[in-house]
């Protein structure tokens, strides 16, 4: 049975409230993870408690218990020129590399006549989500 400190194995399809996939690992490796460690959503993780290898979940995450609400204070104008030519269009997504070696998308929210709004916000925050959850395994 799944509890913390249980090493846990799911596979798992994740949907926007609108129905729309945005991700699943069905068909490769498993998702891994301890339980209680926070290694995932800490409401995805309590979804998961009390359930044995074979178990299938349907779990509904609200915007606060996964990646957060908008931000208004996220978004910032910056001269037009700042934006690389080929990513001055509302919708593009550039990369800006982190402290930690990983990259963070930035998306361009709009564009004035020499003035662009960048938006930091994770592109899913504001969004609920739906997790189709298999628990495979309990160690």
């Amino acid at each position: 049975m799944t509890n913390k400190g249980k090493k846990v194995a799911v596979e798992y399809t994740v949907f926007l409230d609108d129905g729309t996939q945005i991700d699943s690992n069905i068909g490769d490796d498993p998702l891994v993870f301890v339980l209680g460690t926070h290694q995932v959503f800490p409401a995805l993780e309590e979804a998961l408690e009390g359930l044995v290898a074979g178990d299938q979940k349907e779990i509904n995450l609200k915007p606060e218990q996964a990646y957060g609400p908008i931000v208004q204070e996220a978004f910032k104008e910056v001269d037009l020129e700042a934006v690389p030519a080929s990513f001055r269009y509302v919708g593009a997504v550039l990369g800006v590399q982190d402290p930690a070696g990983g990259v963070f998308p930035i998306r361009v929210h709009q564009i004035n006549e020499n003035k662009a709004v960048l938006d930091f916000n994770h592109p899913l925050a504001g969004k609920g989500l739906r997790f189709s959850v298999k628990v495979l395994e309990v160690q």
